[in-house]
Formats: C-alpha cells, sequence, structure tokens
C-alpha cells in the first residue's frame, strides 16, 4: 500500500517552485511604505535568523513535540482522537508540522483517505531529506497568515510594518496564534480575538518551557500596534500608482517595491486639511467631498487626497472625477487672448452680452462698466471672459487647453469661456504647472522607480524634460494675471508667506468650488489644485473658489512656506476702488 501511495504523490524534486501572485509595496519617495498590494511575501529566511521567540512559539501552540517525532506523532495523534472523541467534535488535530509542510507544499486541500496517506509518506521523506530547523523553515516561509500575507517575513511586514528578524515576544506569539484561522484571527480584522489567541499561546510556551510565566505576563500586557491598512495616508495616490505600473513593468510572476513622488509630510498636511475643513464645515456648508494634489515644478505628484475619508470610500476624486471648473477654465481663454495680441492693459466694458439665446452673468448680478483685461481676470469677470473668448475664436481656446495640457472632452461653443466642460482635477493641475514652469509642458507623473524584491532596477524614471509649449512671455503674462487674483482679487484667502499665484473657480448653483494655485519662487514653486463639492452634485451653502477652497490650499502648503527662505521685497500691487470688489468669484 505504501508503494502505491508513493508512485501517486505529485511531483516533490522542487520545493521552489510556487504559481503565487506577485505583491506589490509601494513607497513614498523617502522610503515610507503606503501599501502593499495583492500577495505579500516577504524574505526567505531560515530559523537562525529570526528571533528565538518565533520558532518557540510555533512548536509550542502547533507542535510541542516537534523536535522528538519522526514526521508523525503517534502520542499526539492519540490524544488528538481522545479529545475529539470526549468532546464530540473536532477540536484538536493530530497533524505534525512536517505533515501540514507536506500538505500545504504538495498536496491538495481535500479531504480523503489518499491524500492523508500521502501526507504520512510525504512527512517521511520530508524528515529523511531535512533537518527539524530546515522544515520549520520550509513552514514559516510557505505558511498563510492572513490579509494576504505569505510566509512569517510577509506577515511581520504586513502587520507590524518590520521584518521578521525584529520580532518581539509578543508579536511571534501573535503570528502563531494566527495560523488556527488565518481570516478569522488576523490582528488587522480583529485585533481584541487576536490579542487573546496570542495569551492561549504565550501560556503554551510556558508549559513547554521555552518562557517563564512572569516574562508571558509582561509579554500579554504589551500594547498590539498593528500596521494601519486602508487608512495610511497616501492610499488612494498608492491605489492610483499600482494601476499605472502595467505601463512600466510587466507585472506578472515577480515582487515589486515601487518607490514614488510623494512626500510624507505634504500629503499628512493635505489629509488633515481636508478632514479638519469638513469636519468644522462640511455639514454647515453642505459639502461631503473634497479632493487636492500638490505637483512640483517637473509634475512630480508629492500630495494627493482623493476624498474625505479612504475607508468609506475608494474612489478617487483627484484622478477619476470629471468636474465642472467654472472659472478656473479662465486661464486658456486669457492665454489665448494674450497669444493673440491682447494686453492685461486692454479696456473692456463689463456689461450685459447676449450670445444667441444665452446671456451670461456676474456672479453678483452687477455690471463694472470699463475695466481692464487683468482687472477682469482678477475679480472673475464673466461677460469680459465671455467677449475675449469670441474674440480669438473658441477654437483658439480649445487649442490653447490642449497644449498645456487639458484632454477632456470641450464644448464647442463660447460657454466654454466659463468653465462649462468637465475636466480632472490632475490634469487641471497640470496646465497650471505648464503656465507656472515658463511654459514647459508639465505632465503629472508618481513613479521613480521599480525594483523586484532582490533590489534589481526593472524600471528608473529618466531626468524630466519638458517640452516648450509656451513663449516665456505669455507664459508669464499668465503667471502676472493670476498673481492679481490673489493680490487684489478673489483669491486673496490662499495668501502664504511666499508669493501665491492662481485662479478661484465656482460652478453654477455652487456644485463646484475650485482653487488652482502656484506658490513660492520659481523653480522652487508648488502648484497645488483643491476643489470641493458633493458626489451627487447637489449644490453646496454657497461655496466658492475664493472660500473653502482658497483656504484648503493655504491650509495645506502653509507649513512648507514657512520653511521657505524668505522672499525679496515686491512691489506693492495697485489697489482697486472698493466698490469694484464686491464678490467673491464665479
Amino acid at each position: 500500500m505504501l508503494a502505491w501511495v508513493w508512485f501517486t504523490l505529485p511531483p516533490i524534486d522542487d520545493l521552489g517552485s510556487d504559481t503565487r501572485r506577485p505583491g506589490i509595496t509601494v513607497l513614498a519617495s523617502d522610503g515610507t511604505a503606503l501599501g502593499a498590494f495583492g500577495d505579500l511575501y516577504g524574505e526567505v529566511l531560515t530559523v537562525a535568523e529570526l528571533p528565538r521567540a518565533v520558532p518557540d512559539a510555533l512548536i509550542a501552540i502547533e507542535d510541542r513535540r516537534f523536535r522528538q517525532h519522526f514526521g508523525v506523532d503517534p502520542i499526539g495523534l492519540t490524544r488528538a482522537v481522545f479529545v475529539n472523541i470526549t468532546a464530540g467534535r473536532l477540536a484538536q488535530g493530530g497533524s505534525t508540522l512536517t505533515q501540514q509542510v507536506a500538505k500545504n507544499v504538495f498536496l491538495t486541500p481535500e479531504r480523503s483517505l489518499t491524500r492523508k496517506l500521502q501526507e504520512l509518506v510525504l512527512a517521511l521523506w520530508l524528515e529523511r531529506q531535512f533537518t527539524k530547523d530546515e522544515i520549520l523553515a520550509i513552514y514559516l516561509n510557505r505558511v498563510y497568515f492572513g490579509s494576504g500575507a505569505y510566509g512569517i517575513d510577509g506577515a511581520a511586514r504586513r502587520y507590524f510594518a518590520k521584518s521578521a528578524r525584529q520580532l518581539e515576544l509578543h508579536e511571534a506569539a501573535v503570528l502563531a496564534g494566527v495560523l488556527r484561522a488565518p481570516a478569522r484571527l488576523s490582528p488587522a480584522r480583529d485585533p481584541v480575538r487576536s490579542a487573546a489567541r496570542a495569551a492561549v499561546v504565550l501560556n503554551a510556551m510556558v508549559a513547554t518551557g521555552a518562557i517563564d510565566a512572569a516574562t508571558a505576563e509582561h509579554a500579554k500586557r504589551q500594547p498590539l500596534r498593528v500596521a494601519s491598512g486602508g487608512e495610511r495616508p497616501g492610499r488612494y495616490f498608492a491605489d492610483w500608482v499600482v494601476d499605472q505600473l502595467p505601463a512600466y513593468v510587466a507585472v506578472a510572476g515577480r515582487d515589486l517595491v515601487v518607490t514614488t513622488t510623494l512626500d510624507p509630510a505634504l500629503q499628512a498636511r493635505a489629509g488633515a486639511a481636508v478632514s479638519e475643513a469638513l469636519a468644522a464645515e462640511g455639514a454647515r456648508r453642505q459639502v461631503d467631498q473634497a479632493a487636492s494634489v500638490v505637483l512640483a515644478p517637473d509634475g512630480a505628484v508629492l500630495a494627493m487626497v482623493g476624498g474625505r475619508d479612504y475607508q468609506a470610500s475608494a474612489y478617487n476624486r483627484a484622478t477619476q472625477a470629471l468636474r465642472q471648473p467654472g472659472s478656473a477654465f479662465k486661464l486658456p481663454v486669457y492665454l489665448a487672448a494674450l497669444e493673440a495680441g491682447v494686453s492685461v492693459d486692454d479696456m473692456r466694458v463689463d456689461q450685459p452680452i447676449t450670445v444667441g439665446r444665452w446671456s451670461p452673468q456676474n456672479y453678483d448680478g452687477r455690471f463694472r462698466g470699463a475695466i481692464s483685461v487683468g482687472d477682469a481676470f482678477a475679480l472673475s469677470v464673466n461677460t469680459v471672459a465671455v467677449q475675449l473668448a469670441r474674440q480669438v475664436g473658441q477654437r483658439r481656446v480649445v487649442q490653447m487647453a490642449r497644449r498645456i495640457g487639458i484632454a477632456a472632452r470641450l464644448s464647442d461653443d463660447l460657454s466654454i469661456a466659463l468653465g462649462t466642460s468637465e475636466v480632472g482635477i490632475l490634469e487641471l493641475a497640470g496646465a497650471y504647472a505648464t503656465v507656472a514652469s515658463g511654459g514647459g509642458a508639465v505632465v503629472p507623473y508618481a513613479i521613480r522607480e521599480v525594483r523586484d524584491r532582490a533590489g534589481q532596477i526593472l524600471w528608473q524614471r529618466p531626468p524630466t524634460m519638458l517640452e516648450p509649449v509656451l513663449r516665456a512671455e505669455l507664459a508669464a503674462g499668465g503667471m502676472a494675471l493670476m498673481a492679481g487674483v490673489v493680490d487684489r482679487g478673489t483669491g486673496q484667502a490662499a495668501r502664504l508667506p511666499v508669493p501665491v499665484a492662481g485662479k478661484t473657480g465656482t460652478t453654477s448653483d455652487y456644485r463646484d468650488a475650485w482653487f488652482i494655485g502656484v506658490a513660492g519662487a520659481p523653480g522652487q514653486h508648488l502648484v497645488a489644485a483643491v476643489w470641493v463639492g458633493n458626489d451627487d452634485n447637489r449644490p453646496m451653502q454657497r461655496v466658492t473658489g475664493g472660500d473653502l477652497p482658497a483656504r484648503l490650499f493655504r491650509a495645506t502648503l502653509l507649513d512648507w512656506a514657512r520653511r521657505q527662505p524668505a522672499a525679496p521685497p515686491a512691489a506693492q500691487p495697485l489697489s482697486l476702488p472698493a466698490e469694484l470688489f464686491q464678490s467673491s468669484d464665479r
């Protein structure tokens, strides 16, 4: 019978083969872990490389006679049969660790007499081929610890954000306890139940003499600090990175470590700014959501907030949502006008205007009469934006939007001047970054480097070269227009200790509110785009771009701005008559 079982065994000559799914670890720019995706497999470690508590905890709770038996434990099997008969249910298993290695590595979960016999034969073979520590290492490096973590090192990194080499006694007990029911006892899923199971493991270690009672009691009192998963800052960003990976490297078949552009301090501040603002004003102002992105001069994404709560909604509004930008779209309108020969000092008349059946209004319903182009941009005067779009032609406006990086579908009528076409938050930030760069095309990016688990570089981002899409003089004109918005116009709430230029935007019935701004000295600046609104497009309570979004912009970048070198004194902007400044924004 044993000979027949031996000949029916699956191939057993390659312990290294596996068909596992790859794991992807996403790192911030400083090496901080942002998230782990897919199945996580850590390093392959020997027993000698692990703290003594790891094998001691495993043996105490899973197979106390492991060091004495020959692969099958007749005493343990007899005890398990007796316990199960007494309890009237399957209360205790009789498999040794060696048998579990045989089952996990070579066999299927099928419950049959043939499979059980195969398990026994393989256990005997394993004991002849490997030492006890080698069998332990095979088990520890292969077994599933729940929450997508395979192997002791993968579990240590998943649950405690550390190598298995650094596990403490109470953490080793937690991981040994998980093995009984990985889905139910995972510390990430149920830390209370996991801690209770760890106490059982510690008591078993006392019974085997691995530790004394005082050490066990001390370990039980240690707090269980489980590494955060979904709530970790930057999770929206990490999801976006993983979605992009197949365009850079072949994902299948190996674990990947992705180094990104994210700045952890800036990300934490951006997330806190959104959370604090919505907690303080969300209910009163009838606004449920906000999103923001922060870009470096070359387009590196330094921070990304896709919504107020990732756990409640993984939908990334910063990269997936398309919303009307309102007056935030006036930048390409005015750039097209400047390129066509219009000057910021040219005068226009803010007065009623009709295009077919459409009569655009200003935010406050007032008309200011004669006003310069620069002041019209600063005060977000709608009638002048429509006049300029009609003067240069909506086709040139669309072409300008495309040149600076707006790829969304745009309307083919003059309403485009007031931002009626939906755009993405990230692409609008990139468009403003293009102007801030002096006219070089800025394409937002997130991935700097991709390595495999062994450290081999699979892809590395080459030095960024910005292709010129605007004349430097035209880009400077756009920056001057945006500086007026913050100096004397609708964006004054966005002021920082460094120079700021930007544009506000608010759509009809207060359904969307925006602020996109550039902060800091040229070449050392940051670009941030902020949107607030509701997923179901409900109107907010009179929230404008110069209000909550501008203040969110300031809150996001204030700490960064305070660390920047002091700028030389600038000329004071020309102040406007008070009667002109009556609106927050359109």
